[in-house]
């Protein structure tokens, strides 16, 4: 189930990303959103262009779907050089990360997606890269090997990670410029679905976009490919144009609600609340309950759960709040819970 959300941050492959590239603004002042980290960005490219010199290199993290490779592609096109995209799985030796530095020109940028599953061989091997800008490669092997000290040209390393945390401290260190990328206000996810549905053509009436964006889980990939989906539904079985009427329905057949939650996330409550009495409960008995990974309940269940007050973690395991027992319209049997949480269902 996990695998096909609709509301995972998570890219789906190749044909959306296609799509998504349509979409993807090209210069800063397009971008909508982190307004924090563009102006940052804006300052350190103004003064890397006014020196004639490469920028630091840079590492964006934070949760999937953000756009940290569109700011990639947005500082190529504002610094006017090239990038080359990649990703961390994709690099297992040494000599796959050869191939790319050596055909990299002054100034380009080099874009690591999942920076943090990068080999340890292949990490390694960067430190002198990015530090240096040149790198020893090793040819041939036993009594035949050598060792060739190999120039680079001065370039530009882009790392983006979900998991900073695996990160190891000398590869984190050799970053110069930082940025972790918050989730989007639903106002801003408006602004960019108002941009995305110009440029698809797209007819919409007042207060249909703000509709998606309030369940789009302030992910600006999630809003885009709601809005791909209203879309579909909307030529099929409308006229074309987005009304409220064809938006509700057309989200209420992909079972999402109002607050963005979708079945995966009611079944995770109510299983806490019926089957483990509003907890706390461990996250490998909900698991098992649920039949679901635990990966998978930890990594796209739990946060947006967190995020919006619905669950909260503790040592003793995940426990239900009355926010969330509200919203869904129910009720904790034991008696020891309601005693144990009635200053939060009273604060409520």
């Amino acid at each position: 189930m996990a695998i096909d959300r609709v509301l995972s941050g998570d890219s789906r492959g190749e044909a959306e990303e296609q799509f998504t590239n349509a979409l993807r603004p090209r210069r800063l002042e397009e971008c909508i959103g982190q307004e924090i980290v563009r102006q940052k960005l804006a300052i350190a490219i103004q003064a890397a262009r006014q020196r004639g010199e490469p920028l630091e290199h840079i590492l964006f993290y934070g949760p999937p779907g953000l756009g940290k490779t569109t700011l990639a592609h947005v500082i190529a096109n504002e610094m006017g050089s090239s990038i080359r995209v990649t990703s961390g799985p994709a690099l297992t030796k040494q000599g796959d990360v050869m191939g790319l530095l050596s055909n990299i020109g002054t100034g380009d940028a080099l874009f690591i997606d999942e920076i943090h599953r990068l080999s340890a061989p292949v990490e390694e091997f960067l430190y002198p890269a990015m530090e240096d800008f040149k790198v020893d490669f090793t040819v041939d092997s036993g009594l035949h090997a050598k060792t060739i000290n190999f120039p680079l040209k001065r370039f530009t390393l882009i790392g983006a990670t979900t998991r900073a945390g695996l990160l190891s401290a000398p590869l984190r260190g050799r970053f110069g410029i930082l940025h972790h990328l918050e989730y989007y206000t639903a106002p801003e996810l408006t602004q960019i679905l108002i941009r995305s549905a110009r440029l698809l053509e797209l007819k919409c009436a007042d207060g249909t976009l703000e509709q998606i964006a309030s369940r789009s889980r302030g992910t600006p990939r999630v809003a885009n490919r709601l809005l791909k989906r209203v879309r579909d539904y909307a030529q099929v079985k409308g006229s074309g144009k987005l009304t409220e009427e064809i938006v509700a329905r057309a989200l209420g057949m992909e079972q999402i609600d109002p607050l963005g939650l979708d079945e995966l996330d009611r079944s995770f409550l109510r299983a806490l609340a019926r089957v483990y009495d509003g907890g706390p409960a461990g996250i490998e008995a909900l698991a098992a309950t649920l039949g679901e990974e635990r990966d998978t309940l930890e990594d796209v269940v739990e946060p947006y759960l967190l995020q919006i007050g619905f669950v909260r973690r503790t040592k003793r395991g995940r426990e239900i709040t009355a926010a969330a027992c509200k919203h869904l319209g129910l009720k904790i049997k034991d008696s020891k819970y309601k005693d144990s949480q009635k200053q939060l269902f009273e604060e409520e």
